[in-house]
């Protein structure tokens, strides 16, 4: 196969309206013996920016581990992307720079045409089903094939017929009087995610299909980007909505709501800010200001506060990544799956920089606390690190090199 290869022949074998597919295939099925939630459990980048032929295990808790130019942000960058893609955003917002997702050397082909090729596996109630996308960005963004796969059948099949047209010729399984429904799909969206607003699911092979796409688009969606930025996290901040941003900005004002909200979490973000704040840490508060803006600080005991913004870089990013751990989608600035239900769901965490301006004591206690969190099943977290020999030991802990990869 050359450098870009975008065509997925046809053959034969927004938002969702309706996960009724999914959740009957849970219905009647005893709560001990349910399957895990549907999860992202391998990242493809067969053709995207620096990686080839990659393919990344992902369990409830993996680093991705590399030196400066490895491809770590790379990798945490195609995952978002799916993730905006399963949400039905459209390919200009989920690639707002394309051209940086081509391989470097990638030669057009002779239509004069570049791209790259992404994908991923989620497992969940259906079993493991693989999404497999190619996307042309010369001459114009646009999908130009797509496969969705489950059980070795495939489920979803697209490709450009027609350059001139705005949209994919996709055939689905229907394993009814026809084998295939077929149809066009917009060029601009992913196929995958638009299922539930076309199938009817009238026949077995239909409830099939619409099974694997909204376990691929439950898996894919709640996915929070975090990167904490400890300068703009120091200054105080005007009262909100209290739901973080990804940059950990206003996290006095998700103090100010979370610490009322819920008092058990709190404490267990308190104990944790213990093990990774120098000094004595008593409580976490949120100061009401007279400007109406609110500051956090420490409660050091004996009536001295700590405002953040006299902490250090390491401090500031280990206290944000352990608020982001102990809340979920309500405080976090995600796009939650709405029409499934929370018991349903995992929110899944992509942490650039995740040992950034931590010692190794702070690293180990941030990983022991992720690894605790996602063990219970409701988050998942990827994170990038320069170095992750300092996880060794840890239980539940995937580690993916990537200078490997690279050599």
């Amino acid at each position: 196969m050359g450098p870009y290869c975008p065509h997925m022949t046809v053959s034969s074998p927004s938002s969702l309206s309706s996960f009724s597919s999914l959740t009957s295939v849970l219905s009647g099925v005893d709560a001990a013996a349910r399957p895990e939630r549907p999860s992202v459990t391998e990242l493809r980048l067969s053709a995207f920016a620096g990686h080839r032929g990659a393919a990344f295990p992902l369990g409830p808790l993996t680093l991705l581990a590399g030196g400066s130019g490895s491809g770590k942000t790379t990798a945490l960058r195609a995952y978002e992307a799916l993730a905006r893609l399963g949400g039905g955003a459209p390919l200009d917002e989920a690639f707002p720079d394309p051209e940086s997702c081509v391989p470097e050397r990638a030669r057009p082909d002779a239509q004069r045409r570049r791209g790259f090729r992404i994908g991923c596996t989620a497992d969940g109630p259906g079993g493991p089903v693989r999404l497999d996308v190619a996307v042309q960005t010369e001459p114009e963004l646009r999908v130009v094939g797509e496969r969705l796969t489950a059980g070795g059948l495939t489920l979803l099949q697209t490709a450009l017929v027609d350059p001139s047209r705005p949209v994919v010729q996709a055939a689905w399984h229907t394993a009814g009087s026809s084998t295939v429904t077929r149809g066009p799909l917009p060029d601009d969206r992913l196929g995958t995610a638009l299922l539930p607003l076309r199938v009817a699911g009238k026949t077995d092979g239909q409830r099939q299909v619409l099974a694997a796409a909204e376990q691929m688009v439950v898996a894919l969606r709640s996915v929070y980007a975090c990167d904490p930025r400890p300068r703009r996290m120091r200054a105080p901040v005007p009262r909100g909505s209290g739901r973080l941003l990804p940059g950990c900005d206003n996290l006095a004002d998700v103090l100010w709501r979370t610490r009322t909200e819920c008092g058990r979490r709190h404490a267990l973000l308190v104990s944790a800010v213990r093990d990774g704040c120098a000094g004595p840490v008593l409580d976490l508060l949120a100061e009401p200001l007279r400007d109406g803006a609110v500051r956090a600080v420490l409660d050091r005991g004996d009536g001295v506060r700590t405002a953040l913004g006299l902490l250090g870089d390491g401090e500031l990013r280990y206290l944000a990544l352990a608020l982001v751990l102990f809340t979920g989608p309500g405080v976090l600035e995600v796009d939650p799956v709405v029409e499934v239900p929370a018991a349903l769901q995992t929110l899944t965490v992509l942490a650039d920089g995740f040992d950034r301006s931590l010692d190794p004591r702070q690293a180990l206690e941030l990983v022991r606390l992720a690894a605790r969190m996602c063990e219970r099943g409701h988050i998942r977290l990827v994170g990038a690190v320069s170095d992750a020999s300092w996880a060794a030991g840890v239980a539940g802990v995937t580690v993916v090199d990537l200078s490997r990869e690279r050599s």
